[in-house]
């Protein structure tokens, strides 16, 4: 949702657990301008268990005279099914003996009176409203003692149920909350019953709701790889917990949950939770694994800083989907996380350059107890290189490697933009250029005994990252450049100053200048080789 793609689009959607905070917010401007028209906020019972979603509430209820409905989607699901003390008891309101006879018994009994019939609809869903109230009480009483009037549960595919109840809704003074039970998927029988399968479905054939092969064989997913390893870890480990933040599936932790419920921890939407209880997990002896996408984990900066690197404990935060990650648009992809991991003190941030030191950086972290670490890691597939079940050795921390040798331009690539640089180095090979590539492995700390003394030999450095440059891996490598004195040229790749919007991958690199002939273009015009090569098309 786009504030620029549509006047009904009225707020930026991305991450859960905002739309009451900017709800309010534009009900309290309302009334400051002395305008009429009304807000309402939609909020899913999954994103109630996030703590601005609370203090929005909290806020809201404080303030009697302002009119706001909350609707919240009360479907038991969020990308996982939904976890905690909040959807459990939303869950037992739905579920309540009373409420399921007045749901499914009540309305036809009083139809097949002969004096009823349909005549007195609105006086009958009054007195089933009433009769809910009775039989639920506690439900209301938890948001009305927070300042909010309730309705529900309604049921969310009787159309003209809701009507009703919004028409009654906004009758009242101050904020409301209607409680509206959906179910995931409805509509189609196959969704209902795998409703965490068919959250982002592939292409599938309708009529028996199985993937759609690819045409040939991918390699596995770097998640997928992820998860498989750490399995095999917390196996042999039982100080290793896995903590995810309502993404169970989509961090690959679900197969954790599988083997070793007792190591696994599923907080709901709650990042901030989720940091700070590694915090306390790795206070007492515990290899807290934290797994949250890049962009989630910006919501937990605070608790990063104060929390777990003030103290110096060891966390391993694992950021999956990092970088361009295609249709879910800017809100998710995720570009920040080295520039905003990198400026804080006893951080170690590395990343793989494939699947294989995926495995050798998941042992690296969970063996780190001198403090913090975090590994960055894409969405998609791997490159198909061969893995290993068991026998991994850990990195030496901030030591990166040399896979290319040569004297006329130094390449050093971060996790993702290794193997480009590799395809880069060998289209300017064709070119008569030769350049050595370098993986650096670590952005923090870096591995200035092997690149500043290549950077000062060569003279022409070239960083690749995919993630901004701003701040990013690049500016590390500047920055030890100037502090160490070496009047290298300097070219940093990445991602510049610009959101990536939806689009495929591949389509986002091109766009961006990154594709191996592209970036291979740029260094030989910019280094004033272009007098020896042809242009590269």
């Amino acid at each position: 949702m786009k504030r620029c793609e549509s006047r009904f689009d009225h707020f930026g959607a991305g991450h859960a657990s905002t739309s009451i905070s900017a709800a309010l917010g534009m009900a309290m401007a309302r009334d400051l301008k002395g305008e009429k028209f009304k807000v309402v906020a939609v909020i899913g019972d999954g994103a109630l268990t996030g703590g601005m979603a609370l203090e929005a509430i909290n806020h809201a209820g404080h303030l009697p005279k302002t009119n706001l409905l909350v609707v919240l989607n009360d479907n038991e699901m969020s990308i996982s099914p939904n976890v905690g003390a909040i959807p459990r008891y939303l869950n037992k309101i739905r579920l309540s003996p009373p409420m399921q006879f007045l749901t499914d018994n009540l309305e036809e009994q009083f139809k097949n009176l002969p004096f009823v019939g349909e005549s007195l609809s609105p006086e009958l869903n009054r007195v089933k409203e009433g009769m809910k109230r009775l039989a639920v009480p506690k439900v209301g009483a938890v948001f009305e003692e927070l300042g909010f009037t309730y309705m529900g549960p309604v049921d969310g595919h009787n159309l003209q149920e809701l009507m009703i109840t919004f028409n009654q809704a906004h009758q009242h003074t101050g904020p409301v909350l209607v409680h509206v039970a959906t179910v995931k998927g409805k509509g189609y029988a196959i969704a209902e019953q795998d409703q965490v399968g068919y959250h982002a479905q592939s292409p599938f054939n309708l009529a028996t709701g199985k993937a759609i092969p690819a045409s040939k064989p991918k390699p596995p997913a770097y998640a997928k790889v992820f998860a498989h390893t750490l399995v095999k870890l917390a196996e042999n480990d039982p100080r290793i917990v896995g903590i995810t933040a309502a993404m169970a599936t989509g961090t690959g932790l679900d197969k954790l949950q599988a083997k070793l419920p007792k190591q696994y921890i599923d907080v709901g939407i709650a990042e901030q939770h989720a940091v700070t209880l590694a915090a306390g997990l790795a206070c007492e002896g515990m290899r807290p694994v934290v797994a949250i996408y890049s962009t989630f984990l910006q919501r937990a900066f605070d608790q990063i800083i104060h929390d777990v690197c003030i103290q110096k404990l060891p966390v391993f935060f694992c950021l999956d989907r990092a970088g361009i990650v295609g249709a879910d648009g800017p809100t998710h992809q995720g570009m920040y996380d080295i520039a905003y991991l990198r400026s804080i003190p006893n951080m170690v941030l590395m990343a793989p350059k494939d699947e294989a030191e995926l495995q050798r950086m998941l042992v690296t972290g969970v063996n780190h107890i001198e403090g913090p670490i975090a590994m960055r890691y894409p969405r998609g597939n791997g490159y198909g290189v061969p893995l290993m079940e068991e026998g991994w050795e850990p990195l030496p921390i901030g030591k990166g490697e040399i896979l290319r040798h040569g004297d006329d331009v130094l390449l050093v690539g971060y996790g993702t933009m290794v193997h480009p640089a590799v395809q880069v180095a060998e289209i300017l090979n064709e070119h008569g250029i030769n350049a050595t590539v370098i993986n650096a492995r670590f952005a923090k700390p870096l591995d200035t005994e092997l690149i500043l003394p290549l950077a000062k030999q060569i003279g022409r450095v070239v960083t690749l990252e995919e993630g901004c440059t701003m701040g990013g891996f690049g500016s590390a490598i500047g920055e030890a450049l100037m502090d160490a004195n070496i009047p290298a040229s300097l070219i940093r790749l990445g991602v510049p100053d610009v959101l990536v919007d939806h689009a495929e991958p591949k389509e986002s690199m091109a766009t961006l200048g990154l594709t191996p002939p592209q970036i291979a273009e740029k260094i030989l015009k910019s280094f004033a080789f272009s007098r020896e090569a042809t242009a590269i098309g």
